[in-house]
């Protein structure tokens, strides 16, 4: 800590994190690079507002152990035990292809064979706090390169404790306790297994029974510190232990209450983990030694990306994303510091080369969003080289689908159920593959490239379906098709109001935001439990379109000039307050309730009974 106390140290990681996280996320470059920034101003090298960098790394570590904690919640023992080919056949794999060529590039650089397979197995160990929060925040955990990735993660956490306990015998000191020691281990883990089955579940009975909710947290807590800290003391990583108690704990009642209070704890710690880490690259010694540094980075990053990459497919990835794979783990370990500073205690390794290690595995981690942005751009390109564009079948059906998934996939059902064809084009392999299991005719194929339109017969189609995810794509295709199929009547799906302005932009009148009718029945249903009758709740969901509609057409000319766009958005909000007061009046004027004699039968009406409603509403209306 610095010598402002506490609460000035709190302030100054709040306000780097406030100012670089978001500014990280507005050019998406991901939360761990402006966590990572923001350390790297306020400490010791640069503006030096934090100098005790060890201490508030050793604690920010906790934050690891926590999100493995949660990890471990939602796996069950049969879903782990399940993992156990691809942890132990897919994690052996990847370290030892990365650590023995990491190892001999060490040991080509000057390393003693000795220091170069220490550092050559340290530097295969990858981020997990990095590598799990990118597949979080990119959705992938639960996917194949997810479950890969974890297993992989999984491994490595294993194979750390004899790391460290082989650091000595290479320095030619020997290790302590020998079978005592495994034996410390063996009943550590069956402790926390059996305490987790049998004791810890009636503790949190007795925590729940207090009412007190910030009883049962504080036991949450206690619990993970306390397992930390008995696998700590027996040599075992924390953040190894804390997994496993989370898998014990995993079918407990309590599993959802424990995530839910400690998922604030493991944001905030994992925030201040990274700024740690940032805090910990030594700008010094790049300046003393740059192409040094510069080319370990770039030799590491090289060589174990490149591994990653060779070995996805034999974990069982497609090699579309075998890149995208190797960016996740191609950083170094946060172990790494642990096992660099026992070799510096050991002296094993010689020189400066600790603290050149302990650089490179930081400032591979700080690369890692960049490296990400890379191999993602290079799996595409991978994409495209791999698999050619369909040849288009059925090529004079009368719809064309773009884009096969949630939206589109209604559509195209809706459409076939009722005896109509159509060609459907979407850019995820693996998905057409699963489509194509169920009969639907869904080729691969860039929807926005002008030859695979002619080839799925535009020309000749009635109707395009833009059910695009990417708004970008989606709007390149609206701009493709009204230049070059003009006749082509064209129905869109918009993610948001911004994506429904650029489309109307382009004339397109039929356009369905995804989430608007939804909200409106919602909304619709929220009124009728409140009193309000069926059919009135349905008048004002339509008055509430028509406005709504109106309001953004309104827009349109205006949309570039934000100071005319927030006048306008001001105005349409007052009008309709002001329908609203007319309505509460009449409302107010009818006695505020609804009774089921109000209607016919007492029954919700349906849409058919509703002609004056339906008729009130245009029916191109998004």
């Amino acid at each position: 800590m610095s010598d402002h106390g506490l609460l000035f140290d709190t302030m100054v990681y709040l306000a780097a994190a406030v100012l670089f996280v978001p500014l990280a996320a507005r050019f998406k470059l991901g939360s761990v690079l402006g966590y990572l920034i923001a350390g790297s101003v306020i400490g010791p090298y640069c503006l030096r507002l934090v100098r005790d960098v060890e201490s508030i790394l050793h604690f920010a570590e906790f934050g690891v152990v926590l999100m493995l904690f949660m990890i471990g919640l939602e796996l069950d023992p049969k879903r782990l035990w399940g993992l156990r080919g691809p942890v132990f056949g897919g994690g052996a794999l990847q370290l030892g292809v990365c650590g023995a060529l990491l190892a001999l590039g060490a040991w080509a650089v000057g390393l003693p064979w000795q220091a170069a397979l220490v550092a050559g197995l340290a530097l295969s160990l990858s981020s997990t706090a990095i590598a799990v929060q990118t597949m979080r925040e990119r959705n992938v955990l639960n996917a194949p390169i997810g479950r890969a990735g974890f297993s992989v993660l999984l491994f490595q956490d294993i194979a750390a404790i004899p790391l460290v306990a082989l650091v000595p015998m290479l320095a030619g000191g020997k290790t302590e306790g020998g079978v005592l020691a495994v034996l410390e281990v063996l009943a550590a883990i069956a402790f926390v297994v059996v305490a987790g089955r049998y004791l810890t579940r009636p503790l949190m009975r007795i925590m729940a029974r207090t009412g007190l909710r910030e009883i049962f947290t504080g036991f949450s807590l206690l619990l993970v510190v306390a397992i930390s800290q008995l696998m700590n003391a027996v040599g075992v990583s924390m953040a190894l232990g804390a997994f496993l108690a989370g898998v014990v704990l995993a079918g407990s009642e309590y599993r959802h209450a424990l995530e839910t209070d400690i998922e604030p704890f493991k944001g905030l710690l994992m925030g201040l983990f990274f700024i740690a880490v940032g805090m910990s690259i030594n700008f010094g010694l790049i300046s003393e030694q740059p192409l040094m540094i510069l080319s370990l980075v770039a030799g590491f990053t090289l060589l174990k990306g490149g591994a990653l990459a060779a070995i996805a497919p034999r974990l069982g990835i497609p090699k579309t994303q075998r890149w995208l794979f190797a960016g996740l783990l191609a950083q170094g370990s946060e172990f790494g510091f642990v096992v660099f500073g026992v070799a510096s205690r050991a002296r094993l390794l010689p020189g400066k080369w600790d603290e050149m290690l302990t650089l490179v595995v930081a400032l591979s981690m700080a690369l890692t969003p960049l490296l990400l942005t890379a191999s993602a751009k290079l799996s595409a390109r991978s994409a495209d080289e791999e698999r050619p564009d369909d040849v288009i079948e059925h090529h004079h059906a009368p719809v064309i689908i773009a884009g096969f998934g949630r939206v589109g996939q209604i559509v195209g059902r809706l459409l076939f159920a009722s005896g109509t064809r159509a060609v459907v084009l979407d850019h995820d392999p693996d998905q057409i593959e699963i489509l194509r299991k169920f009969g639907f005719r869904v080729f691969y194929g860039d929807a926005t490239r002008l030859d695979l339109l002619h080839s799925a017969g535009a020309a000749h189609a009635k109707l395009l379906v833009i059910a695009l995810d990417d708004v970008p794509a989606s709007i390149k295709l609206a701009e493709v098709a009204q230049e070059h199929f003009p006749h082509l009547r064209i129905i869109a799906r918009a993610r948001n109001v911004g994506h429904y302005i650029k489309l109307r932009q382009f004339k397109i009148r039929h356009i369905e935001r995804e989430t608007f009718e939804s909200a409106l029945r919602i909304g619709r249903r929220a009124l009728e439990h409140l009193g309000v009758a069926p059919y009135e709740a349905r008048e004002r969901a339509d008055r509430f379109r028509l406005h709504n509609v109106q309001n953004l057409e309104e827009l349109l000319p205006v949309f570039g000039d934000e100071s005319r766009r927030l006048s306008l958005a001001k105005a349409a909000r007052a009008q309709l307050e002001a329908q609203f007061s007319q309505d509460v009046d009449s409302l107010e004027g009818h006695g505020g309730e609804w009774h089921p004699e109000d209607d016919r039968d007492g029954r919700q009406p349906d849409d058919d009974r509703l002609p004056a409603a339906r008729a009130s509403v245009r029916p191109d209306a998004p």
